[in-house]
């Protein structure tokens, strides 16, 4: 089975399902090789995209201009990188190995 996530020279690759409109934005676990996240707004106009980039800045750490979707527009299946994080979530801490040439992770 395959990571959810992936180091790429100090940046994090995140495969994620979604789930929209759900009552509060959080991580929910792991669902096959992706990470399932809750985001409280909806699919529409790209809310959820809008709200899933501001909620990973935050949980890593980082400007919102260094999350990146990389596919899956939308899908409730995407790709995120994120740039150089600052930190990893404390819920994803025990999931996510540091990065070999990343410092302070």
């Amino acid at each position: 089975m395959a990571e959810f996530y992936e180091w790429r020279d100090g940046n994090l690759l995140l495969r994620v399902k979604v789930q929209p409109k759900a009552s509060r934005s959080e991580f929910c676990g792991l669902l096959d090789d992706r990470l399932k996240i809750r985001i409280s707004a909806a699919p529409t106009d790209g809310k959820a995209n809008q709200q899933l980039i501001q909620f990973l800045a935050k949980q890593f750490k980082v400007s919102k201009s260094q999350v990146s979707l990389l596919s899956g527009d939308t899908s409730r299946e995407k790709r995120f990188m994120i740039i150089a994080p600052e930190q990893i979530p404390e819920e994803l801490a025990n999931m996510i190995s540091p990065a070999t040439n990343a410092t302070g992770l």
